[in-house]
């Protein structure tokens, strides 16, 4: 990675020639009460001139509507820009909550941030 470093306590982030990987890094995190998270992020790969990201979910133990919200709005403003959007990292059952409000698609998840960034096929449920 050419940098490493963190939003706050909310998110780290390393930069590399082409990506940016940014990991939500609580587990316990009312994300309601952080900062933005699509508009974060944003300003992150504004500020790296890269519009390829990402966003590491290992630690994130409950999907709740407002972060999948964030994602969603993240998502679309990376790709109205020609960019992509990676997740990794799902629970099961966060990736469940993806499928089941119909956003697999738009927010595939992968294994970690090496299959996400080398594009291999997406982890589905069993």
């Amino acid at each position: 990675m050419l940098a490493t470093g963190g939003i706050g306590s909310f998110f780290d982030v390393d930069r590399g020639p082409d990506w940016v990987f940014v990991r939500l890094t609580s587990a316990d995190v009312d994300w309601t009460e952080s900062p933005p998270v699509a508009e974060t992020i944003w300003n992150v790969l504004e500020q790296s001139f890269t519009y390829r990201v990402v966003v590491e979910l290992d630690r994130v133990t409950l999907m709740r509507s407002y972060l999948l919200g964030q994602l969603v709005l993240l998502a679309r403003r990376v790709h109205a820009h020609g960019g992509i959007l990676r997740i990794c990292g799902l629970s099961a059952h966060n990736q469940e909550m993806v499928r089941l409000s119909r956003l697999d698609e738009l927010l595939p998840n992968y294994q970690d941030r090496g299959e996400a960034v080398m594009c291999s096929s997406p982890m589905r449920p069993r």
